[in-house]
């Protein structure tokens, strides 16, 4: 017996799976967000005030990429924040201390943080010491690093074309945004159209299995928590770039905001699941949310406890959307 289903009740089934995914709780969430404070302060909906968030953005973002992916493999990487001040202040350090180009100090700071970041796949997948004990000793160590290199001195007098980076634009648009959408389109391609992608998914579902099937589980590992230190490297030299100096307290706490965000965006922490796109939307939330609060006059610590009962809000929407369609599926 030949199938009845229109074209258009199937392209309707297809636009309210897609509006009960996370991405489309996510996306009617940011949207609601935007109207609502765009209301409330009538400097927040505006070009300068957008473009200059993502200046802050794209830092927090370029890490929580390679986070994405790790965190789908049922991994952690509480590091970043201490690779990202480290790369950065090996950045001054180069430059100024020992007098290299400003473009070999550059890549210095990215193979610093490169290093860095593979070394914590080494201890994580050859010697199998848990992620989170790994990259929490790590997160200690590679700032004594920074302090003990820098010697509590900053880097400064950078030359002017160096500030293109961190506040310069291509066009209309900040250089740093340019970046981070090319990384964007790079690491979705990636987890959704590649073999990497696909063993991610595998190692993050069922470990065993996925050894077991073949896939190079400690060779994926160690590539992910290398490129989550190139990351932090990156974002630590934009960093510098943008505020004109470096510091060895840079990026306390930032790990707790990548992985905000990248938790917010749908990503299990159980692994198996997750999205690159769920990780920008919920990006997108916690930075316009937080700086249209500070427009309207909302202090910190209330924009805290208002971003945290968000991010539970959106959690508790999520599952409850969610629920009927895991009923049905068994």
């Amino acid at each position: 017996m030949e199938s009845t289903t229109s074209p258009q009740s199937s392209y309707a089934a297809l636009a309210g799976r897609a509006l009960r995914s996370q991405e489309g709780i996510l996306a009617m969430i940011l949207v609601m967000i935007v109207l609502v404070l765009s209301f409330v302060s009538d400097r927040f909906l505006t070009a300068n005030n957008l473009l200059n968030q993502t200046r802050l953005f794209a830092e927090v973002a370029l890490i929580a990429l390679p986070m994405t992916m790790i965190i789908i493999t049922g991994g952690i990487d509480l590091s970043v924040g201490s690779i990202f001040a480290w790369s950065a202040v090996m950045l001054g350090f180069s430059w100024q201390l020992l007098g290299l180009p400003l473009p070999v100090a550059a890549l210095v700071c990215l193979l610093t943080g490169a290093a860095a970041g593979a070394l914590n796949g080494v201890l994580i997948a050859y010697l199998r010491v848990p992620p989170l004990i790994v990259t929490l000793a790590t997160l200690a160590i590679y700032r004594g690093f920074s302090f003990g290199i820098s010697q509590a001195r900053s880097a400064r007098g950078f030359p002017e074309a160096f500030f293109f980076w961190g506040q310069g634009n291509i066009g209309p648009l900040p250089t740093q945004l340019v970046i981070l959408l090319v990384f964007v389109f790079v690491s979705a391609l990636v987890l959704t159209r590649t073999g990497l992608g696909r063993a991610v998914y595998a190692i993050g579902s069922n470990e065993v299995a996925a050894r077991f099937s073949g896939i190079p589980v400690e060779r994926v590992k160690l590539s992910l928590y290398t490129f989550s230190g190139l990351m932090a490297g990156l974002a630590g030299f934009i960093f510098t770039s943008r505020v004109t100096t470096t510091r060895a307290d840079a990026g306390t706490g930032l790990e707790l905001d990548v992985i905000a965000a990248v938790v917010l965006g749908g990503t299990s922490i159980y692994g198996g699941s997750g999205s690159i796109l769920g990780t920008v939307l919920g990006l997108l939330i916690i930075t316009l949310l937080r700086n249209g609060l500070l427009l309207t006059g909302v202090k910190g610590d209330a924009t805290v406890v208002v971003i945290g009962t968000v991010l539970i809000l959106a959690v508790l929407i999520n599952n409850l959307v969610r629920k009927p369609d895991v009923t049905n599926d068994r």
